[in-house]
């Protein structure tokens, strides 16, 4: 199983090993796509975001899409989020050294996954390639983040779990509240990423 990283593992002994490789992993509403723009912002590492590499014109999914991700996925340093697995495989969990595993509770995400749509319809918010969330697709698309986010919950996390299991390599931080999640990013120098900090 990967290592398992976490506030309570701190070891001051502990001997630091840089990471270039992160993968963002948790359910719609967790906050990958926060968490990834801060982390590459505090440890200058690119950040590529897989629903803009995705989404295309009126929802549509991008020809380039799986092509421009193996691009990204290749370079030394890249940071990105852990989804699109029907596209993607485990092209990411295979070329990743580091995950970040945003554990969140189920009521926590629905919070923020409803706010966040909500936000997105009643201020027509332009989202990648210019689409918009509508109410349409809020209250009657089976697969809208915030019905995703309830149903799916568990099954992405037990899938979660599955993938440590078959990638022992990758180095793993689960965070499992906000207040770790901000007590973790907080613990991190600025300029170069090193997960066993925490």
């Amino acid at each position: 199983m990967g290592q398992l990283i976490g506030l309570s593992n701190r070891q001051g002994s502990e001997e630091l090993t840089a990471v270039h490789r992160i993968l963002i992993g948790g359910i719609s509403g967790s906050g990958k796509s926060t968490l990834a723009a801060r982390l590459s912002a505090r440890l200058t590492i690119p950040y590529h975001e897989l629903d803009a590499l995705h989404h295309g014109p009126e929802w549509t999914k991008m020809e380039s899409f799986e092509s421009d991700v193996e691009a990204f996925a290749n370079e030394p340093e890249w940071l990105t989020e852990d989804q699109y697995h029907p596209f993607l495989g485990e092209l990411l969990w295979e070329c990743a050294d580091t995950v970040i595993w945003l554990d969140l509770p189920r009521r926590t995400v629905m919070f923020r996954v409803i706010r966040r749509s909500l936000v997105r319809v009643v201020g027509r918010q332009a989202l990648w390639n210019g689409n918009r969330e509508t109410w349409r697709k809020l209250l009657f698309d089976p697969t809208h983040p915030i019905r995703w986010a309830w149903t799916q919950h568990g099954v992405r996390r037990r899938a979660t779990a599955e993938r440590i299991e078959r990638h022992p390599k990758v180095r793993v931080v689960r965070l499992t509240t906000v207040r770790q999640v901000d007590q973790w990013l907080r613990s991190l120098p600025t300029g170069r990423p090193d997960a066993t900090s925490v």
